[in-house]
């Protein structure tokens, strides 16, 4: 698709391009396996000497139409599918970062990456230094060390809200020769591409906006093409030396800078591990992305209006919204996403858990579930629930006060929202 379209027609006719005759919505390839003629002709695959499929645990035409699509979005040279939001982080992180090795990641990620990371992960052998995504660069600089492999962090954070200053970040990563990794989950490419501000490497949860519809768990990981594995290869021997389990190939000179990640992550990765998505989950997650410049701009402007209603209630502590003036993160939000964040609001209930837990009973339209950035709102209560095993002493440790609600804004009246919390509230 030509460099000159929008956004908004990539979202729509990215990725898949039907020829004379074919389908118009892409095909669901609902096949484990691919027939060929000769053995050389499948041999070929298996050396990575020609394109194809031969095993849908490794790669699905269904899940490469719709990778494609998400590679335009975000500007970047190659992109996977994966089986959920967590897979794609671990492949993007354990793709370069084996045991022996670190990586320096913000501290205010979303709870199961950092479990993840500083628990499962830890277990493999790599170690994890956390810093505070505010802190100065020469505090940030301080956190790398010799056997640093990558810099990771969230466009926004779940649930925090945090606003990554994406260009100190790269900055420090570029500076010590390693690939700043985002999860732009909550931002989506439609209000935030960090490949643009220096990100190297893109990924998401795509059960999130992306699906906007609570059908499927999915992942994704974006390439950007452009970090020099080469110029670094003392420390990516895994991509700039010869793979003896693919007959001594060196990704990073076969596939070049713009396919060594992706390629890598497949034949290995994917290989081992085989968290693929499902191409009907897949072909589920397309249709959710032809409509994501659309929804995107209502749930922005649903959680705005929700936010400055809270900000103006007396049965409120406090309001978190990097859409709010006066919220902490404006100002880089307005750098990175000047078009909008995301639609979650984070707040406190005057009153501590029981008032929490009271305005969330009276809640009508927003449902109590684990899940955000649905189509349909949805409301959660972590002191009651993700987290009820904790004392308020506890959560406040976590960084998860007893008080807080996590609203994530869906596509309806934002009057209707904004009533139903006012009924909420009221029955505190």
């Amino acid at each position: 698709m030509s460099k000159k379209n929008k956004i908004e027609t990539v979202c729509v006719q990215g990725g898949y391009r039907p020829g004379n005759g074919e389908p118009r919505q892409v095909p669901i390839i609902q096949s484990t396996t691919f027939k060929y003629n000769t053995s050389e002709d499948m041999g070929k695959l298996f050396d990575l000497e020609a394109s194809g499929y031969f095993y849908t645990r490794l790669q699905n035409p269904t899940n490469d139409y719709v990778a494609a699509k998400i590679c335009e979005l975000e500007g970047g040279s190659a992109a996977m599918l994966t089986s959920s939001g967590q897979a794609a982080n671990f492949f993007a992180v354990f793709n370069v970062a084996n045991c022996g090795d670190h990586v320096v990641a913000s501290s205010t990620i979303y709870g199961g990456t950092y479990n993840l990371f500083a628990v499962t992960m830890k277990k493999m052998g790599i170690d994890f230094t956390f810093v505070d995504p505010d802190c100065a660069p020469e505090e940030l600089d301080k956190a790398f060390k010799p056997n640093t492999k990558a810099v990771f962090g969230e466009t926004i954070a779940n649930p925090a809200l945090t606003v990554l200053d994406i260009e100190k970040f790269a900055s420090a990563a570029h500076k010590h020769g390693v690939p700043l990794i985002i999860d732009n989950t909550f931002a989506t490419p439609v209000n935030c591409r960090p490949i643009e501000w220096g990100a190297d490497i893109v990924t998401h949860s795509t059960t999130k906006y992306m699906d906007g519809h609570g059908s499927a768990v999915g992942g994704a990981i974006v390439d950007s093409g452009k970090f020099n594995w080469l110029e670094h290869a003392d420390k990516f021997p895994g991509l700039c030396t010869p793979d003896d389990s693919y007959h001594g190939i060196t990704y990073a000179e076969k596939f070049g800078l713009e396919g060594a990640f992706i390629t890598k992550a497949t034949a290995q990765l994917m290989r081992d591990f085989g968290s693929i998505q499902a191409p009907q989950n897949a072909y589920l997650l397309n249709n959710g992305l032809e409509s994501l410049h659309v929804r995107m701009q209502r749930h922005c402007e649903n959680a705005l209006a929700v936010a400055e209603y809270l900000e103006n209630s007396d049965k409120i502590d406090w309001v978190v919204y990097p859409g709010l003036k006066s919220d902490k993160y404006y100002e880089t939000a307005q750098k990175y996403m000047p078009n909008g964040t995301c639609g979650v609001v984070s707040f406190g209930v005057k009153g501590g858990r029981k008032a929490a837990e009271k305005f969330m009973s009276g809640l009508r339209i927003a449902a109590i579930e684990t899940h955000v950035a649905d189509a349909r709102t949805c409301c959660l209560h972590p002191a009651s629930s993700t987290h009820r095993q904790m004392n308020d002493d506890e959560l406040r440790a976590a960084g998860v006060s007893p008080d807080l609600v996590r609203l994530s804004c869906g596509l309806e009246s934002k009057y209707d929202l904004i009533d139903d919390i006012a009924q909420a509230l009221e029955q505190i």
